[in-house]
C-alpha cells in the first residue's frame, strides 16, 4: 500500500492542476518543474492547505480529501509533516519549543513533547541551540530545525517545499548531503518539490516533471537525463 496516493484536480482561474501520484514507504519522489507549474499547489493539497475540486487523497491508507464523498480532513489531523521553503519557524519560541510544537499540536503532553524534542535535537546535532531563538540561527541550522520539527510528529508522509532554495550557495551542497542522509533513515514517504535537478538527483529515486499543471514525464534520473520529454527538461539537463 502506498503511503501517499493522490489524484488532484484543482482549478484556479485560467490554471488547472491535473496530477496523479503515489509514493511508497521509504521512497523519496521529486516533483520537478518550472515556477508556476503547480508544484506548490500540489503540496498544499496534500498538506490540507488547499482543498481539491475533484479527486482523492489518501495518506497512510486514510482518505483525507474526497469532495465527492464529502471528506476533508484538516491539516493538523493528517499524518503529514511539512517543511516550507522559508522554514516558517516561530520567532518567539526557542528551538526546543519549535520542535516540541508539532507533537503538542497532536495532543502530546507538554513534558513528553519537550523530551521528544530534546531527542530530535540530539539527532540533528542541535542540542547547543535548544534555548536559542530562530533569528540567531544560520540558514543550515534553520533548515535542520524545520526538518526536525516536521519529523517530530512522526508523519507517514513528509513534504519538502524547495527545502534548499533559501540557503546560500556556499553551504547548499553540504546541507543537501545531510538532508539526503536523514531521508534515507526516514521510513515514511517523502515528496520533494523543486526546480533544481541537483536536488532531485541527490534526494529522490524517481521524478515527476510537472509543467502547466500536468505531468509531462515520469522517470528515474537516468531516464530523465537520457530521454528528456519536453524542451524545458532538455534545457534543465543540458545546464
Amino acid at each position: 500500500m502506498s503511503a501517499l496516493a493522490a489524484t488532484l484536480r484543482v482549478r484556479r482561474g485560467d490554471f488547472t492542476l491535473d496530477l496523479d501520484l503515489s509514493v511508497e514507504p521509504g521512497e523519496t519522489v521529486a516533483l520537478l518543474g518550472p515556477n508556476g507549474a503547480g508544484k506548490s499547489t500540489a503540496i498544499g493539497c496534500i498538506a490540507g492547505i488547499v482543498a481539491i475540486d475533484e479527486g482523492r487523497i489518501e495518506v497512510d491508507g486514510v482518505v483525507v480529501d474526497d469532495p465527492e464523498a464529502g471528506i476533508l480532513v484538516s491539516t493538523e489531523h493528517r499524518h503529514v509533516g511539512l517543511v516550507f521553503q522559508d522554514y516558517r519557524l516561530f520567532p518567539h519560541l526557542s528551538v526546543l519549543e519549535n520542535i516540541a510544537f508539532g507533537p503538542r499540536a497532536r495532543g502530546v503532553a507538554k513534558q513528553t513533547a519537550r523530551a521528544e524534542a530534546a531527542d530530535w535535537l540530539d539527532r540533528f546535532d542541535l542540542s547547543a541551540f535548544a534555548s536559542a531563538k530562530p533569528a540567531s540561527l544560520s540558514g543550515g541550522q534553520s533548515q535542520r530545525v524545520a526538518l526536525a520539527r516536521a519529523l517530530a510528529t512522526r508523519p507517514a508522509v513528509l513534504l519538502l517545499d524547495e527545502p534548499l532554495a533559501a540557503l546560500d550557495v556556499e553551504i547548499r551542497d553540504d546541507v543537501r548531503a545531510e538532508l539526503a542522509g536523514h531521508l534515507r533513515d526516514f521510513a515514511g514517504a517523502t515528496l520533494v518539490i523543486t526546480h533544481d535537478l541537483a536536488d532531485a538527483a541527490a534526494l529522490a529515486s524517481r521524478v515527476l516533471v510537472i509543467e502547466n499543471g500536468s505531468v509531462t514525464q515520469r522517470a528515474t534520473l537516468d531516464e530523465l537525463t537520457a530521454n528528456p520529454a519536453t524542451p524545458w527538461v532538455s534545457r534543465l539537463v543540458s545546464r
